[in-house]
């Protein structure tokens, strides 16, 4: 390790252990890069809180090059911090139970397959208790965010890069500021990123965008709903692409899989256009080995030349106002829950007033008549305008509606 003054390590987190990593993270780094100048440069960031800085630091290769670096800029990028922790102790146990409780409990019980290694049976059931505790806090604390499968892949890599204090901070600004699409009681929204992913092939390379144009881009979920952790093996690799991944607004970890499917171009040809579940199959898993650094500089290359906002196909226009790649896109603007939990009251309203007007949508076809179809459409246009204005009691009215409108229409 590059040699540093005692006493000035200690005037920030994560300086007091540039001498040594933690017993529960040093097993699990390669080995790392001792470049002396960049953990300087690190440190002083982190010393005045630049996020842009940080940011910068995370694009050049290796990124944050080591745990204890991590440990001292991540709280920053993400916002909180590290010496306040508000789910301390056993405070947590007496609240109530959260409704996924039992999945996660399955899931935490397969989890660190690829990573940590060297460890025996009892440091790895003690690891699987401190990701069941950590991931079973932050849903008793937000009993109204939804678990989802790979959820623990990301509490994962917190609770190895951060530690056992750190990590619970860490996964509740995540869970409220990066995913929050993804803990909704549907899986919609996170549909809707996905959508991105098209739009950004169509803007860079239209060859491509046309031979994958008979693939939906579902390919994708499992690698963005758990910002990757699901899907790379190597901890180095996920410790590294993580220092990206949180240094960047969200929208950023769609772009990556885009760049992900446009470094495969060549492998992508090969395959027939009438082979589109062999598309769909090669493109849902990431390329292994993966290279890193040189990806991470092409999506930010495609996020530059092709900004959200410009996409085709209003895809950026069709994401709500209250989701995260909207509300989250400043990191220097470090919102508070209580924001997070008005955003997703606002996310469940956008998603009510979405399945009611598919469901009139339905209808119209359901009930449709030649002599009845444009005063159909107006009905239905005028339904959508209303619910959307009057959304607290929708579904009292909505009922009667479709009471009345049904019997006429099926007098038609």
């Amino acid at each position: 390790m590059n040699p540093m003054d005692s006493d000035k390590n200690s005037s920030i987190p994560g300086r007091r252990i540039a001498s040594r990593l933690s017993s529960e993270t040093s097993d699990n780094q390669t080995t790392p890069n001792f470049n002396g100048k960049k953990r300087d440069e690190i440190f002083r960031a982190c010393e005045a809180r630049d996020i842009h800085a940080l940011a910068s630091l995370c694009l050049s290769e290796g990124g944050l090059l080591q745990d204890d670096l991590r440990q001292a800029a991540w709280p920053i990028l993400l916002g909180y911090d590290p010496n306040s922790n508000h789910l301390t102790g056993s405070e947590w146990t007496k609240m109530p139970v959260h409704d996924d409780e039992e999945q996660v409990k399955l899931d935490v019980d397969r989890s660190f397959v690829h990573y940590p290694n060297c460890q025996s049976e009892k440091e790895l059931d003690g690891k699987k208790k401190q990701l069941s505790e950590l991931i079973t806090k932050i849903l008793r604390k937000y009993p109204m965010l939804c678990y989802f499968q790979g959820y623990h892949d990301i509490a994962q890599v917190l609770l190895l890069v951060l530690g056992v204090e750190q990590a619970s901070s860490a996964l509740e600004r995540i869970s409220l500021f990066r995913i929050r699409d993804y803990m909704l009681p549907t899986l919609a929204p996170a549909l809707k990123h996905l959508h991105l992913i098209p739009a950004i092939i169509h803007s860079s390379d239209r060859k491509l965008y046309r031979h994958l144009s008979g693939t939906k881009p579902f390919f994708a979920l499992a690698a963005t709903l758990t910002l990757y952790a699901h899907d790379i093996q190597e901890y180095s690799d996920i410790a590294r692409l993580y220092d990206f991944i949180l240094s960047h607004e969200p929208v950023v970890s769609i772009y990556l899989f885009a760049a992900v499917i446009l470094s495969r171009k060549k492998e992508l040809f090969e395959i027939p256009l009438d082979e589109p579940e062999m598309i769909h199959f090669t493109l849902s898993k990431l390329p292994h080995p993966i290279k890193l650094d040189g990806l991470i500089s092409s999506t930010m290359e495609l996020y530059s030349t092709h900004p959200p906002e410009k996409l085709p196909f209003r895809v950026w226009k069709k994401i709500p106002r209250s989701s995260v790649l909207k509300t989250s896109r400043d990191l220097s603007l470090q919102a508070i829950p209580k924001e997070a939990m008005e955003l997703l009251e606002q996310q469940k309203r956008d998603i009510r007033r979405g399945e009611l007007r598919e469901k009139a949508v339905r209808v119209m076809w359901k009930y449709r008549r030649p002599a009845g179809s444009i005063g159909l459409a107006v009905f239905v246009g005028v339904l959508s305008y209303w619910i959307m204005k009057n959304e607290s009691s929708t579904m009292p009215v909505w009922r009667l509606f479709w009471g009345r409108f049904r019997s006429a229409f099926q007098r038609l």
